[in-house]
């Protein structure tokens, strides 16, 4: 079997980390690919090498120079994110195909690399206004921050239409059915190409 990749990207707070947690629960042969990034861990709930891989700004610099990610972005000033080739080596190396939980530019730059091996998926809010109270109901960021990233997030809606496929996540159960549809047929059309 020759792994293959499943994109999830979306605005900050549309819901693309839970959908992929349920994909994760849901469907054999998915292993999450951890991204690399800058910033400091929300709360006690984010642990290093599970959530994420968190290192330092000069450690993120020096992999960079060494060309260690398939894709880097620096997502607001001074915080950068990144997926590490090695991990997805890793995925693959045990059979699995990868799932990504990614921003917008890293989702577009992954589909990019990997073309038709990569399945990119983009999840819509149903609404700028719905993904404000999200934010808000989360209690994560500070008032400075939501607004920043409801900014953000009116500029990545503008590349929903390069991505493969939209989920519009109004409704997180139907949005997470609709996820795992795509996902296993997307795996078992690579099955039948093997």
């Amino acid at each position: 079997m020759q792994g293959k990749i499943i994109v999830f990207s979306a605005p900050s707070g549309a819901g693309k980390t839970t959908i992929v947690h349920r994909l994760m629960q849901r469907v054999q042969g998915l292993s999450f690919s951890i991204s690399a990034c800058t910033r400091d861990r929300r709360g006690r709930s984010e642990v290093n090498g599970k959530d994420y891989h968190f290192i330092t700004a000069q450690d993120f610099q020096e992999k960079i120079r060494h060309d260690e990610f398939v894709e880097w972005e620096e997502v607001y000033e001074g915080a950068f994110y990144g997926t590490l080739k090695s991990e997805i080596e890793r995925i693959w190396a045990n059979g699995q195909h990868a799932i990504l939980d990614v921003d917008v530019k890293g989702g577009l730059s992954i589909k990019e690399f990997y073309k038709d091996r990569a399945l990119a998926v983009f999840v819509r809010p149903p609404s700028i206004e719905a993904l404000g109270e999200r934010l808000q109901a989360r209690a994560t960021d500070s008032q400075s921050s939501i607004s920043s990233r409801l900014y953000k997030a009116a500029f990545e809606l503008a590349f929903e239409d390069r991505f493969d496929v939209t989920v519009v996540n109004d409704d997180l159960d139907q949005a997470s059915d609709e996820a795992e549809k795509l996902v296993r047929d997307f795996i078992q059309a690579e099955t039948d190409i093997v």
